[in-house]
Order: structure tokens, then C-alpha cells, then sequence
């Protein structure tokens, strides 16, 4: 059996607690590997380590830190499809889909080379007699990353690179359900050329996590998650003095307008509510056609491509459209919620119960499922499936489809279908969720951008990647200088070149 173990001081370490937890293969249901669980003892060591590492990478210039980041993009390029494999060995997402993990996670690391230019200060001389005064960006010391399993190396790359590029070293806790592809990224930046000790990968369950939230010396917590638990981060840890960025879960609803291009809806729809068998926080989870007419016609194009999606392993190939879900009791817990749907009155239109794939029955695989005619009260609506459930809620003019996704209280991304530009415009300036699509059906802005959810979907005063990235890893100090003018004797003749 294999295990996976801690990355320590640059190197595998095993765990001390003798607790482990067991990692899936999703698609056969069987025990892959174990993974060691750290004790508080374990983590409070990791982290005292981590402080002694930053102060001297906190004190490399930022040209040198961002050398790493450009190595880092190199080896990433390199070893992608290894990564990807193990990737979707532990998390069940297909191949291809598992290759757009890492990209997305490498673009930030990509972003992060400019860390520079980033965080230079402001300077203004003669504020006063002989006075200067200038402002600077300094890392915050040692930072940790909580990160979820549904994208086990995009979410520690946002949380990595502008932390470490900004100066700071990270006690990274990532998720224990698909714990390899973390350590595989500590061991590239490695070979990247980052100093030991300065990214410590802490595999763990609640015991870690506290432990985190209840440390003196973590200056920040960013977190990826579901909201109760980013809610409870966010709280524990504003307790302890701490910096927080906190994501929690959504309810995506996407709006399709009478004048809509439907075969791109519905196209767009099918890809954003199915895709990672709806394991994403940007998936489309609820689609609010505008008119009957518009309902019907909507539903009349989305069953033939739902019937038509092909559910497997990412071994069966590129053609696969999406793997089974992480755990037994995620699936557990879908088909609950879609039991429940039936109950309350929803129409099932597209019934993925009783899927099964042949040779792979103890797998963790949920066929795709439609509801049409639901409505607000419905658990299926209120709640953040994470599945591949599609719930359609029909809605009589534009400002009801608008009220319901402003009133739900989840606030990450949200879409909407249209052909008119005026409408597109009052939509996106209206509608107080922090990510817009256009005739787009997953908004995930790119890396010099931020990404961000408002509601319970967000719980923080900044957002992930882009410039908020570096305003959180980094805090100001300003400094008021005076100094005797006049003219100083002594001439140097030769010029430094940076190191």
C-alpha cells in the first residue's frame, strides 16, 4: 500500500501521530494509498520551522524570488501529464479536465513572476523641509493554505505563488482525499530553487486545521471550502489576529433570455453543470430560462445532450465528459438531494440514479440528472449540490430571474444568455454576485484578475490571484525620512550589478 507522507524541510517526511486516512480511486472504489494525518505537535513544528526559513527568503530580493516562479513554469510544462495522471487517479476527473487544473494554477504562477513590479511602494520626495517619504511592501512572515480536493493543484498554485513570491514562507494543509499532486508541486519548486523549510505541505484532518487557526505565528489563512467550514475559518481565525480569505460554496444561476443563441446555451449549460461531474464552485448549477417558451425550447435541447454524455474513468479517454465524484458519501449524499427533488415536486426530467457502468460498479460514478419546474423553496435549489444535477426554475420576466440569483445566499459567479447588449449591461452592473459571464457559463477570471464570490459565498476583505493576491500576502509600512541636504565628498567609480 502506498503511502503519502508530509514535505518537511524539502524533503518526505512520515508522520508521528499514527493516524492516516484512506485516499479513493473514485472510479473503482478501492483503497489507493494512505495518507499521514499530522498531530498539533507535528504542525506547531512545521510551522516554527517555516518562520526560521522566511526570514531569509523574506529577504531575497524579489527578482531572485521571481526567478523561482519562472523555473516553477517551466517544470510544470514539464511534468504536466505526469501530474495530471495522478491527479485523476485520486480525484476521478478525466484527463484532459485534470490538465486544465494544473494550467489554470500555472497561470498564476505565470502572473507571479511579474511579484516585481508588484510590489513596489510609492515615494514622494520634498513632502517637507529635506523630508522624503515612501512606502513599502513587506511579507507578512509565515502564511497558511487550506485547499479543497476538487482542484488538488489549481488552489494551492493561487495560494502559492503570490505568497511566495511576495516573501513569505506557507504551511500549505491541503485536502486528504487527493493529498499526492500537493507534495509533487513542493518537490518542483524544489527544483525550482526555494530554500527548504520555506513551503512545508501538512497533510491533516480538524486537528491541523485547528492548530493552524491557533497559532501565534501564522500571520494569514486562506481557505477553499464549503461555506460552513469557511465560515467557522474565517471566524476562529479573525479571533486569533489573523488575516483571512475565506471561499465557501455557490449556487450558480444562469439566465437565458427569449432573444438568447439556445444551442450556445445549452451547449454552454450542458459543459458548466456536467463538467467534473459538478464538483466546481463555478459550475451552473441552476438555469433560469426567461418565459415558457424559452423553458421549453431550452429543455427540448438540453435532454438530447445530457442522454448523450459519456460518464467513465479517465482511462476510457479523452472522449469521457466526466468521472465519478470524489467519495461514497459524496455520491451518497447527491442522490439523496435528488431524491429529495423528486419528493418536493421538481419533474426529473434526465434520471441519473440508477446509472451504473459495467466493470466499475463499486466506483464512485452518479449519472447526470435535469429537473425542470422547480422552485425556490426546494432543498435542491437552496443547496449546493455538488454533483452533476442540473436544476432548471422557470421565471416569468428578466427582473424575477434577476431577483432570484440576487437573493439566494450564495454570491459566487453567475451567467447570463443574451443577444442584447443593453440587457447584458444591466445585468452585470445590477446583480451582487462577484463574477459575471456574458454569453459565458464559468466566469473564472483569469490570473491578473481576482476571483472572488460576495455573500455567504466569500468571506474576506480581498479576493485570490490578481492584485488582491499580493495586497494579502504583503503589508505597508510607510517611512518618514529627514535628512541634512548639502554636498558630500567622495565619488565611487564602479557600478554593482544586482545580484
Amino acid at each position: 500500500m502506498r503511502s503519502v507522507h508530509h514535505w518537511i524541510d524539502g524533503k518526505e517526511a512520515p508522520g508521528k501521530s499514527g493516524r492516516t486516512a484512506d485516499v479513493y480511486n473514485p472510479a473503482t472504489g478501492e483503497v489507493q494509498a494512505k495518507v499521514d494525518l499530522a498531530s498539533k505537535a507535528e504542525m506547531d513544528a512545521a510551522i516554527a520551522r517555516a518562520a526560521e526559513a522566511q526570514v531569509g527568503w523574506g529577504a531575497t530580493n524579489p527578482q531572485r524570488r521571481a526567478r523561482v516562479m519562472m523555473k516553477m513554469v517551466d517544470l510544470l510544462n514539464r511534468d504536466m501529464d505526469k501530474m495530471a495522471e495522478v491527479l485523476s487517479s485520486e480525484h476521478g476527473k478525466t484527463f484532459p479536465d485534470a490538465k486544465g487544473d494544473i494550467q489554470r494554477g500555472l497561470e498564476v504562477i505565470e502572473y507571479s513572476i511579474g511579484a516585481p513590479q508588484l510590489l513596489k511602494g510609492e515615494f514622494i520626495d520634498g513632502a517637507g523641509p529635506g523630508i522624503d517619504m515612501y512606502s513599502m511592501r513587506q511579507p507578512l512572515g509565515v502564511v497558511a493554505a487550506i485547499t479543497p480536493f476538487n482542484f488538488p493543484a489549481m488552489i494551492p498554485l493561487w495560494k502559492l505563488g503570490p505568497a511566495l513570491a511576495s516573501g513569505n514562507a506557507v504551511i500549505l494543509k491541503p485536502s486528504e482525499r487527493d493529498p499526492t499532486v500537493p507534495n509533487m508541486i513542493a518537490a518542483l519548486f524544489k527544483e525550482a530553487g526555494l530554500p527548504d523549510g520555506v513551503l512545508q505541505v501538512v497533510h491533516g484532518d480538524k486537528e491541523a486545521v485547528d492548530a493552524i487557526l491557533d497559532s501565534e505565528v501564522i500571520q494569514a489563512v486562506g481557505f477553499v471550502g464549503s461555506t460552513p467550514i469557511a465560515q467557522y475559518i474565517y471566524e476562529r481565525a479573525a479571533a486569533t489576529g489573523k488575516r483571512a480569505q475565506c471561499f465557501g460554496g455557490a449556487k450558480n444561476h444562469a439566465i437565458i433570455m427569449p432573444d438568447a443563441d439556445l444551442d450556445q446555451a445549452a451547449d454552454a449549460l450542458v459543459g458548466a453543470a456536467y463538467g467534473a461531474a459538478g464538483e466546481r464552485c463555478m459550475a451552473l448549477s441552476v438555469a433560469v430560462p426567461v418565459g415558457e417558451e424559452t423553458a421549453d425550447r431550452l429543455i427540448e435541447k438540453l435532454v438530447p445532450r445530457i442522454e448523450k454524455l459519456k460518464v467513465g474513468p479517465y482511462t476510457a479517454g479523452d472522449d469521457v465528459d466526466f468521472g465519478p465524484v470524489v467519495t461514497a458519501a459524496a455520491k451518497k449524499n447527491i442522490l439523496r438531494l435528488v431524491e429529495t427533488g423528486v419528493e418536493q415536486g421538481a419533474k426529473l426530467v434526465v434520471d441519473g440514479r440508477d446509472f451504473s457502468l459495467q466493470g466499475y460498479e463499486d466506483g464512485f460514478f452518479v449519472g447526470p440528472s435535469l429537473f425542470d419546474h422547480a422552485t425556490p423553496d426546494m432543498d435542491i435549489y437552496k443547496t449546493e449540490i455538488f454533483g452533476p444535477v442540473l436544476t432548471t426554475i422557470r421565471a416569468k420576466t428578466y427582473d424575477e430571474a434577476l431577483k432570484l440569483a440576487m437573493d439566494h445566499e450564495y454570491g459566487n459567479g453567475t451567467a447570463i444568455f443574451t443577444r442584447d447588449g443593453d440587457t447584458a449591461r444591466d445585468f452585470a452592473s445590477r446583480c451582487n454576485i462577484g463574477m459575471v459571464g456574458i454569453n459565458v457559463p464559468i466566469p473564472v477570471p483569469l490570473a491578473y484578475f481576482t476571483f472572488g464570490g460576495w455573500k455567504k459565498s466569500g468571506f474576506g476583505d480581498l479576493n485570490q490571484h490578481g492584485p488582491d493576491a499580493f495586497r494579502f500576502y504583503t503589508r505597508t509600512k510607510t517611512v518618514t525620512s529627514r535628512w541634512p541636504s548639502g554636498i558630500k565628498e567622495g565619488a565611487a567609480f564602479n557600478f554593482k550589478a544586482m545580484d
